[in-house]
C-alpha cells in the first residue's frame, strides 16, 4: 500500500462530500458583488498578502469569492460546467481524493501570492481561474473521449480541448510577466504532483489494455494487502487490478475496479 493509500484509509472519513458545491456558492457571491460593488471584493477580501500578515487572516479563505465573469449568461454557464465536472470527478475519485485535489489548489494559488510578494515585491489578487481551469484538465485525464459541445455547436473531445488550453498556457508562460509564470507553473506543479503522489493517471481510461506478458516467477508466500469486498479477489488473484476504498461507505471497505462504482454503498 502506497504512503498515498494509507493517508486515504486514516482521513478518508474526514472528506467534505459534495465540495464543489461550496465552491460555486462563493463563486456566486462573487457574481452579485461584482454587479454591486467589485471594490468590496479588492478592499475586504481579495489574497492581499500584507493586509493578512497584518491579521486578516480571513482573506486565505474569501479569495475564493471570484465571479468566472461579470457576464450573467456566461457565469451561469461557467458554474454549471464546474460544478458538473467537480461532481463527476468526485464520485469516480472518491471525495477523499477531489478534496485533495481542490486544496492543493488552493494552497498552491496562495504560495504563489506569497512567492509574489517576498520574491518579487508584487502585491498581486490572485483569482481562482487556474485553480478552475485545473478542473477541467483533471477531468480530461479521467474522460479523454469525453465530448463538450462548445457554444452548443462545435463538437471536441475532452483531451483536445484540454491539450488547447496546456498550449495557450504554455504561450503565456513563455511571453507573460513574473505573475503569469509564477501562477502558472504553481498550478502546473500542483497538477502534476497530485496525479503522481496517487497515481490516478493507472486505470483512468476504463476499457485500457492492462494485460500484460506471462512472465515465469517465483511465488514467494506473502501477506494479502488488498482484497475486494464483494468478489474477494486480492492483488494475488489479479495482479493489474487497481484497489481502492470507498469514501462514501461507513467504515473502511476496499473494492476492485470492476465493483469500486457498482457496489452497494454500506451504510
Amino acid at each position: 500500500m502506497s504512503f498515498f493509500n494509507k493517508f486515504e484509509h486514516k482521513f478518508s472519513k474526514y472528506a467534505i462530500h459534495n465540495l464543489m458545491y461550496y465552491f460555486v456558492v462563493l463563486y456566486a457571491i462573487g457574481f452579485v458583488m461584482s454587479i454591486v460593488n467589485i471594490q468590496i471584493y479588492y478592499e475586504y477580501l481579495a489574497l492581499d498578502v500584507p493586509k493578512v500578515l497584518h491579521g486578516q487572516i480571513w482573506r486565505l479563505i474569501t479569495w475564493m469569492i471570484y465571479p468566472p465573469s461579470n457576464n450573467i449568461l456566461f457565469s451561469a454557464l461557467m458554474l454549471w460546467m464546474y460544478f458538473s465536472l467537480g461532481n463527476t470527478l468526485e464520485n469516480i475519485w472518491g471525495a477523499f481524493r477531489f478534496n485533495v485535489f481542490m486544496l492543493m489548489g488552493v494552497f498552491f494559488h496562495i504560495l504563489a501570492a506569497f512567492i509574489l510578494y517576498f520574491g518579487f515585491g508584487l502585491r498581486y489578487a490572485i483569482t481562482p481561474d487556474n485553480l478552475n481551469m485545473s478542473i477541467l484538465l483533471a477531468f480530461a485525464l479521467t474522460f479523454p473521449d469525453m465530448e463538450f459541445f462548445i457554444y452548443f455547436v462545435l463538437r471536441i473531445k475532452a483531451k483536445y480541448l484540454a491539450l488547447f488550453y496546456i498550449v495557450i498556457g504554455l504561450y503565456n508562460f513563455i511571453r507573460g510577466n513574473q505573475v503569469t509564470r509564477v501562477t502558472l507553473f504553481l498550478s502546473g506543479l500542483n497538477f502534476i504532483i497530485f496525479f503522481v503522489m496517487t497515481k490516478m493517471w493507472r486505470g483512468i481510461t476504463p476499457k485500457r489494455a492492462v494485460q500484460k506478458e506471462n512472465k515465469t516467477k517465483i511465488k514467494v508466500p506473502s501477506r494479502t494487502v488488498h482484497k475486494c469486498a464483494v468478489c474477494g479477489r486480492t492483488e494475488k488473484d489479479m495482479p493489474d487490478m487497481e484497489f481502492r476504498y470507498c469514501s462514501k461507505c461507513n467504515g473502511n471497505y476496499e473494492y476492485c475496479a470492476e465493483h469500486l462504482y457498482t457496489h452497494k454503498h454500506i451504510e
